[in-house]
């Protein structure tokens, strides 16, 4: 039988229908790298949450239903990647559908949303924080800022760490279920100029760390851009440390470009004027063994 070779990616985010976040960010992103993204959303929101106001419509009925018309389609996906989940039912939904739709090799990406800064985001509560733990159990790969890394620790929130420490929150995590634990948005250490990714591959028992500049600006969703280039280099592919170079450096790009303009930050980074870079020769010089 002949097949047209294009990998399928079940990518399970919200649609915002303004700010370049979750799916508005992943499908772009996926598809220029050359995958085949199968849109699963969570719910549709007019804007995302970080506006003051905005329309939100649940779609955890709609969920299933999608769900079960693909079963009667026998899909199978090369790739699960999962993001924002809005209720514990959803979550439960997820872990089921991973269950049944993953193939053998299949490439699993949890990005555990939950928070950010040290506090659960809107709308979010407690409830959520032990079943995200179950969840990363069915990953090979998730994507913790350093907020979620102390919620799906169940430990206090802690804004200094040192290498040591957090290897070991790194392997602990691991430990839950997922071969590779990335931890973005790591503060340095006397330096509030840089910013560090880490990552652990139980498989390969090597720690890595990537350092860049920091830039004073928020943007919304570069943790899903983050986590996309990641989903993407990895099915591509590429080793732990290529895949964490590209997405730093794709996102350090983006921020930077978007940077230089009047522009409403609100909105997310300029995604449109960076998908090219994804195409540009990897330029390993961050990454570091630790």
């Amino acid at each position: 039988m002949y097949t047209n070779g294009i990998k399928k990616i079940a990518a399970v985010h919200d649609l915002s229908c303004y700010g370049r976040v979750s799916l508005t960010a992943a499908i772009p992103i996926l598809s220029h790298m050359g995958f085949k993204v199968c849109p699963l959303p969570t719910a549709i929101l007019s804007s995302h949450t970080q506006f003051p106001h905005f329309s939100f419509l649940d779609l955890t009925d709609e969920m299933r239903k999608i769900i079960n018309e693909w079963k009667g389609l026998n899909l199978k996906f090369d790739a699960i990647y999962t993001g924002y989940l809005g209720s514990p039912e959803q979550i439960h939904i997820v872990s089921d559908f991973i269950d049944g739709f993953k193939k053998k090799d299949s490439l699993i990406v949890i990005d555990p949303v939950l928070g950010d800064n040290g506090r659960l985001y809107a709308g979010y509560n407690e409830k959520m924080i032990p079943l995200m733990r179950e969840l990363i159990k069915h990953a090979d790969v998730i994507t913790p800022n350093l907020t979620e890394l102390f919620y799906l620790m169940d430990k206090p929130y802690k804004y200094d760490n040192t290498d040591e420490e957090l290897k070991g929150y790194l392997y602990d995590l691991s430990s839950e279920g997922p071969d590779t634990v990335i931890i973005t948005s790591v503060p340095v250490a006397n330096d509030p100029h840089k910013t560090s990714t880490y990552a652990y591959s139980r498989e390969g028992k090597r720690y890595w760390k990537v350092t860049c500049p920091y830039i004073p600006a928020h943007y919304p969703g570069t943790g899903d851009a983050f986590a996309s280039v990641i989903t993407g280099s990895i099915l591509q592919g590429n080793s732990l440390p290529i895949a964490l170079d590209r997405a730093v450096q794709f996102v350090l790009q983006a921020i930077r470009a978007t940077f230089g303009y009047n522009y409403n930050d609100m909105e997310g980074i300029l995604l449109e004027e960076m998908l090219h870079n994804l195409d540009m020769p990897i330029q390993v010089n961050s990454y570091e063994l630790i």
